[in-house]
């Protein structure tokens, strides 16, 4: 597998091009800033991609997205519960006042992904676990001993939940029931910061203890 991370925008974000050894599609996760970036990233990795996966609706994590599907022509996918905040007239608010930028609105999800759902990427196979309480829609894939965890587990720590949509014991209630599920040696990779493990949070987040 190929695996490219990438960290975005005045909140480093990260940015995930994954990509089949094989086949060389790709598949791009959470393309939140700096789309020329992350367009030279895919071009310096040979890859052609054919999905763009928001993990939720927060603008960090899709500031480029009408950009980069723009230039890749790929369909992007969303959970059914994250699609109000990508609204053009509501997404293109939020941009113009916090980031103080001008960014393509991001345009209408080409599929509405659901708990269990499978992602194919070439010969890779990737399920989504829906994982609520950052945001309603909020999604980890898990595939090939990682799981991409966006802004719901991070190392050391857990996503925020006071904000619009967010709720803690929903969240803790993902991150118990649908990570801590997962095995020890599973690498996340996460929405900010550094990559940790499932055994590491297990014993070491003090949210978990």
């Amino acid at each position: 597998m190929i695996l490219k991370e990438l960290v975005v925008g005045m909140f480093g974000s990260n940015c995930f091009i994954v990509g089949s050894e094989t086949t060389k599609e790709g598949m791009i996760i959470d393309p939140g800033a700096d789309a020329n970036t992350i367009l030279k990233a895919v071009d310096d990795l040979g890859l052609s991609i054919v999905l763009i996966v928001a993990t939720h609706n927060h603008m960090d994590h899709i500031g480029a997205l009408g950009k980069v599907k723009e230039a890749t022509g790929a369909d992007y996918a969303v959970h059914e519960l994250d699609t109000e905040g990508m609204k053009p007239e509501v997404f293109g608010r939020m941009v113009g006042v916090v980031m103080g930028g001008s960014f393509k609105a991001a345009p209408r999800p080409d599929r509405l992904l659901h708990e269990d759902d499978l992602i194919e990427v070439g010969d890779l196979k990737f399920i989504v676990l829906h994982t609520p309480g950052h945001t309603p829609g909020g999604i980890s894939l898990l595939g090939d001993g990682i799981v991409f965890s966006g802004d719901t587990l991070f190392n050391f720590g857990i996503g925020r939940t006071d904000m619009r949509g967010g709720d803690f014991g929903t969240l803790m209630h993902s991150i118990v029931n649908k990570l801590m599920a997962l095995p020890d040696d599973t690498v996340v990779y996460p929405g900010h910061g550094p990559s940790t493990t499932i055994g590491d949070e297990r014993r070491m987040n003090p949210f978990l203890r």
